[in-house]
């Protein structure tokens, strides 16, 4: 049974402090002091709580500078030159949804905050990930204090074992699970290389650590995988509040959320609060945790035949509550999905997913029992194309074939972007199955990102100094930012920064510059890793398109005469026994090309693939309207 401790997230006990690890570039200091946390009254609904009809109140240093620019004085002044200033620059995550990664830099010191993936969209073909450019942390490696990890999501830890290596190991801070999940994606990368990460585990929400000039803690907050964690970094020049991703769990009985967030108003100020803004364009009432646990036991419960749930890998606090639901039941579990069995097996060894005896069976050992006995667990909820599920969808599964009477649930959100990957998923579904299952029909998942109100009651209840939104497309940065000055915060302080972008602190104030750090794409395909100009990437988007034509000539290597007729191989440009004629009139064109470049010497052959290339694909597309990738191979013999 998964019990929360109300100082730190998911836990199976209270662990004893034990013996802290220091580094040269590390110290820990232990903190008895508790934060200052005050509930909404009883009976008060969330926004009730926290006045929404009321103004933004400022806090008093905040009212003092408005003061002082109502006199004609900006506070907002760009930092002068030879100050000690403090640095704030997102490498990713600030354009997109995943490559989370920020820097913080005070003189010679820097902090990182997550190193995330973000995955290829359709015109990317062949890429597997993109990672975070790290360009700006070259020659500055022995500046890095440490790799903080908020939770173990792939778009926060995913491009850790590429850039970690990269920048020469940092030592990395995270709680249990993160880590874990960390040191296998590590071990996966590069065999043996878990062993050589230094890592220091956050054990209790008291926890501080100094890390150079920054000194970090960390506060709980909810999310849609265990052991995530916010975290505040405490600066001579502000304290930067980061929740990494959030939600708001609400009691479902009063409407307020289980945890407040108050006590971070009374940090040292300037505050300044990076917060997650994808759910700033998301003004839908979020389902509760109780009321998802309702539903799914009732779908489980009467489901005439097999039930087969999609899910994230990573939402192992529900995995754990199914595995206790089918227990009571008298069902068994059997999990597919290679990230799915890893996370359990990490889960279980940690202690946060507890499995009863014989409850848990394998995928090939599903035909043994009944079908309204079996609840098959697996991941492709997202239509990705090598999953689980879609292998189910498209027959090429070996164990599990669509039946009529099987239930389907597909317990996850939607990443922004895979919309129509989905609705393909959906239906093909439907197709095959009476009974599926999804969000837009009954509350079956319960998001991990906080919608527009939440936003506001986080706003509301932290009132940081500055504020940066995070986390999202741009659009979605601008909506959050035009929520917090609906809700009366000054627009002077609010930063709507793109990747790359560099927002500085300093005695004299505060400002975005002009000028940006190197954040273009890194993309890794296999085992290679290169930038976004990428001449291969271009060429297969190419294909992908026009396809490719393909010129074999033949000629004398003494005359440059033609031997023979060329051949010509087409790739996805088009079907060749069906266009006879364009091909034909293609070949004539070509030798007459090659009669024309004829040299009286030996041919030049990078000339004439040039000509080749250039003539070629004019001709093709005056005929047809596409651009085909022309390759002309010249053979002298």
């Amino acid at each position: 049974m998964i019990k929360k401790n109300n100082s730190f997230g998911y836990r199976r006990n209270q662990r004893p402090a034990g013996k802290k690890i220091r580094t040269p570039n590390m110290e820990i200091i232990k903190s008895s002091q508790k934060p200052a946390q005050k509930p909404p009254a009883r009976g008060q609904t969330l926004i009730q709580a926290h006045h929404k009809n009321q103004p933004f109140k400022p806090s008093p240093q905040r009212q003092s500078n408005r003061q002082a620019e109502r006199k004609g004085f900006s506070f907002f002044k760009k930092p002068t030159t030879g100050q000690p200033t403090l640095r704030v620059i997102p490498i990713g995550g600030c354009e997109e949804v995943g490559r989370n990664m920020t820097v913080f830099e005070y003189e010679n010191d820097i902090i990182i905050l997550d190193m995330g993936i973000q995955f290829p969209g359709e015109d990317m073909p062949g890429i597997d990930y993109i990672i975070p450019n790290a360009d700006y942390l070259k020659g500055k490696e022995k500046n890095i204090k440490g790799v903080i990890f908020s939770h173990g999501h792939l778009d926060h830890i995913g491009a850790a074992p590429i850039l970690l290596e990269k920048l020469g190991n940092p030592t990395i801070i995270g709680r249990d699970l993160t880590l874990a999940m960390l040191r296998h994606r590590q071990e996966d990368y590069n065999k043996g290389s878990a062993q050589k990460l230094k890592a220091i585990t956050v054990k209790n929400i008291k926890d501080r650590m100094k890390l150079g000039a920054f000194e970090v803690s960390f506060f709980q907050i909810e999310h849609s995988i265990m052991d995530a964690m916010g975290v505040v970094i405490k600066t001579p020049r502000g304290t930067i509040i980061n929740c990494g991703d959030w939600t708001l769990e609400k009691n479902p009985k009063t409407g307020r959320p289980e945890l407040d967030y108050n006590f971070l108003s009374k940090l040292q100020r300037p505050t300044i609060l990076m917060l997650e803004a994808l759910g700033a364009v998301d003004v839908r009432k979020s389902a509760t945790t109780e009321e998802m646990q309702k539903n799914i036991t009732r779908l489980l419960t009467d489901a005439p035949g097999r039930v087969i749930i999609g899910t994230f890998s990573s939402q192992t606090e529900r995995i754990g509550w199914i595995f206790n639901l089918a227990s009571k039941l008298g069902k068994k579990v059997a999990l597919d999905g290679f990230s799915m069995k890893v996370n359990v097996e990490i889960a279980q060894k940690l202690g946060y997913i507890k499995v009863a005896k014989n409850n848990l069976i394998r995928i090939e050992d599903i035909d043994k029992y009944q079908d309204n006995k079996v609840i098959i667990l697996c991941t492709g909820a997202q239509g990705e194309g090598n999953a689980v599920l879609s292998r189910i969808i498209d027959g090429s599964h070996r164990q599990v074939k669509i039946r009529k009477n099987d239930t389907i649930i597909l317990s996850s959100s939607i990443i922004p972007g895979n919309e129509n990957t989905i609705q393909h998923l959906k239906d093909n579904l439907y197709r095959q199955c009476d009974n599926v299952i999804h969000g837009g029909i009954m509350d079956i998942h319960v998001s991990g990102h906080g919608n527009r109100e939440d936003i506001a009651y986080m706003l509301k209840s932290i009132q940081p100094d500055y504020f940066i939104p995070v986390y999202a497309h741009h659009y979605m940065l601008k909506e959050a930012a035009k929520l917090a000055r609906e809700i009366g915060f000054n627009p002077s302080r609010i930063f709507v920064p793109d990747n790359g972008s560099i927002i500085e602190f300093s005695a004299a104030g505060a400002a975005m510059l002009e000028k940006k750090v190197p954040s273009s794409y890194v993309f890794v395909d296999g085992l290679g890793i290169t930038d976004s100009n990428n001449v291969v990437l271009r060429d297969r988007k190419m294909m992908a398109e026009d396809g490719m034509l393909v010129i074999i000539a033949t000629v004398d290597a003494k005359t440059g005469n033609l031997i023979h007729n060329p051949d010509i191989i087409s790739r996805g440009f088009v079907y060749m026994k069906e266009n006879k004629r364009l091909i034909e009139m293609t070949r004539q064109k070509i030798k007459k090309i090659l009669r024309d470049e004829n040299p009286v010497t030996a041919p030049d052959d990078q000339l004439l693939k040039e000509k080749l290339r250039n003539e070629i694909g004019k001709f093709l597309y005056q005929k047809t309207e596409k651009r085909p990738m022309i390759i002309p191979v010249i053979i002298e013999v």
